[in-house]
């Protein structure tokens, strides 16, 4: 089982996190391969009965398998991410909590292995991955209704497959619903390197347009520059460069955004809403910082900058299955 993400909460509490699941994923890897003989009816399952620090109210535990119905798929899970909406879901401040006992693990991708006698959709040997957030993709192997799955290729990378729900969906949404962008036009983001990030970089792109990557300073700063500008990022900038004077002429080169994302909140945020060409949106998607987004008067009222929210989840619930397929 493959995990890993970046996680909310304090750097030491995060990475103790981080270091438990790796060391449960290693448990899990060591197991026995899968066998449809080898006591088919138990699986392996990281599951938390009440809310609280991951670290502690999260446990690996053998539950049973449920029967496959006439609708049903059986499903043995490849591979499953660590997100932020994990974390908050599993301390119980997230805006969608599944009822307790809970599996914990909102994406991932899975193999058929068995299906009822109605479904349709999939066979035995296609990858699937969650439809909709709460699955609980951190186990083994699960009985899920077909409804709750949706079918992709086998033939994409592991790791791609597992984050293809939450991140790269976000990203395309957002580009695409709150400003009339066309190609030439720029957009820019705090938390440029997060996964949300490299996916509006990489659309951004595809779609023509120009971005402006704001991410926090580090000693590597340059190696992550070259990464992000190799997948498609005009200029990568750090927080402390996104404050400095001389930014006023930074978009005498290039148009001012029209859009903003952020992730971040507090100063980060107030950055962004800073550089935004009048009548702009600023879309608010995460908040890292644990900051409020602070936007002046005199932005609102003699730039007419629009805030805005978004939230994967939400947007599911208010489109039908048709809008979820959507070419790029």
């Amino acid at each position: 089982m493959w995990a890993c993400g970046a996680l909310l909460g304090a750097r030491t509490r995060s990475r103790l996190w981080r270091e438990v699941l790796v060391a449960w994923g290693r448990r899990w890897s060591a197991a026995a391969p899968y066998s449809a003989s080898a006591e088919p009816s138990r699986v392996r399952a990281l599951v938390y009965g009440h809310h609280g620090d991951p670290a502690k109210v999260v446990e690996l535990k053998d539950l049973e398998l449920a029967a496959v119905g006439g609708s049903d798929v059986h499903v043995r899970m490849l591979a499953a991410p660590i997100n932020p909406s994990d974390i908050n879901m599993i301390q119980g401040n997230y805006g969608l909590l599944p009822k307790l006992p809970a599996v914990g693990g909102n994406e991932g991708v899975g193999q058929v292995v068995a299906v009822g006698s109605s479904v349709t959709g999939v066979k035995p040997g296609d990858w699937v991955i969650p439809a909709n957030a709460g699955l609980g993709t951190w186990r083994t192997e699960a009985v899920f209704s077909e409804e709750a799955l949706i079918g992709v290729p086998s033939d994409i990378p592991l790791q791609s497959a597992a984050t293809l729900s939450v991140n790269p969906c976000t990203a395309y949404r957002m580009l695409m619903d709150f400003e009339q962008l066309q190609p030439g036009d720029s957009v820019i983001q705090n938390a440029s390197n997060s996964g949300v990030g490299q996916a509006v970089i990489q659309i951004a792109a595809a779609l023509g347009l120009r971005t402006v990557n704001v991410v926090r300073d580090r000693p590597d700063i340059q190696k992550l520059t070259d990464r992000l500008k190799s997948l498609g990022a005009e200029h990568v900038l750090t927080e402390e460069e996104l404050r400095k004077h001389e930014m006023k002429n930074f978009f005498k080169d290039m148009p001012q955004p029209r859009l903003a994302l952020n992730c971040v909140g507090g100063k980060s945020s107030t950055e962004l809403l800073r550089h935004l060409a009048p009548g702009g949106t600023m879309v608010t998607y995460g908040g890292m910082a644990k900051q409020p987004v602070i936007a002046s008067v005199s932005q609102l009222i003699f730039k007419d900058l629009k805030l805005r929210g978004f939230w994967l989840s939400q947007w599911k619930k208010d489109h039908s299955p048709a809008d979820k397929i959507h070419p790029l």
